[in-house]
């Protein structure tokens, strides 16, 4: 599957009697590859019969939890892997992580600012304002403003009390002054399991990143069974085709703390 990149219109002109046509840059191309997983198990027709508490019976049901979870790792790969130029579901032709400070544009306008949704700053009330600021002043492919507006936190176990404290504190965070909390009511917390760095994080604009942030299945899970005629030996199996891609980066920072 692949999407091809189109760059945005130049601001409108005042009108003085003759429309003048504006031209759009050809953006990076991103190709997704659609894989195929499956799994499998199997049970002695012996074992089957004799089982008096159910445990064979499980074994089929576990299939659909093995499938969410490796469905689950990969939805959170995108994050995992934001820092580095992943390939194995995806290619963009830009050719640099989903979240860089080497962001660039084929219409030739500078990237100087704009450009930049990499951070390494820890998970602080200030960093998220620092993050915020950043993200509301990405630039389209011709530097022009654009809207962003971050509204999530994404983050692993090991920081869902700093996010709480951050979200949802009505004073400011860890001062003893008594300001409001800026960041109270404004973002929604997302803490991932699957999110296998304990000190990552990321601000996600979620309107736009419905537009930019891809899941494709191709084949949706499907199950299957059969006996051998001869062994008596049951075998279940499952089966799905999927892709995952971003065809975009200006709806996401990612904070890569070392």
């Amino acid at each position: 599957m692949k999407w091809s990149g189109v760059g945005t219109l130049p601001d409108f002109n005042e009108f003085t009697g003759l429309i003048e046509y504006q031209s759009q840059s050809q953006g990076y191309d991103t190709t997704a590859t659609h894989i195929e997983f499956a799994n499998g198990c199997q049970v002695e027709r012996k074992l089957f019969d004799d089982d008096q508490y159910n445990v064979f019976n499980q074994r089929p049901a576990a299939l659909g939890a093995s499938a969410a979870r490796t469905r689950e790792k990969h939805a959170a790969r995108l994050l995992n892997m934001a820092f580095s130029n992943d390939t194995y579901f995806y290619n963009n032709t830009e050719g640099v992580a989903l979240c860089s400070n080497s962001h660039t544009t084929t219409s030739g306008a500078s990237t100087a600012s704009g450009f930049d949704n990499l951070g390494t700053a820890s998970m602080t009330a200030v960093a998220v304002a620092t993050g915020r600021i950043q993200m509301v002043g990405f630039r389209g492919d011709q530097a022009e403003r654009i809207s962003v507006i971050p509204n999530q936190l994404w983050y692993p176990p090991d920081l869902y009390e700093k996010a709480y404290e951050i979200i949802n504190a009505s004073g400011k965070v860890d001062t003893a002054l008594n300001n409001p909390n800026v960041h109270e009511g404004k973002y929604t917390g997302h803490e991932w399991n699957f999110l296998t760095d304990s000190n990552n994080w990321f601000m996600i604009d979620s309107r736009t990143s419905a537009r930019m942030f891809h899941w494709i299945d191709r084949i949706a899970l499907e199950f299957g069974m059969i006996e051998d005629f001869d062994t008596l030996i049951a075998k279940f199996r499952a089966y799905m085709r999927y892709s995952i891609a971003w065809t975009d980066w200006r709806c996401i920072c990612g904070f890569q703390v070392s």
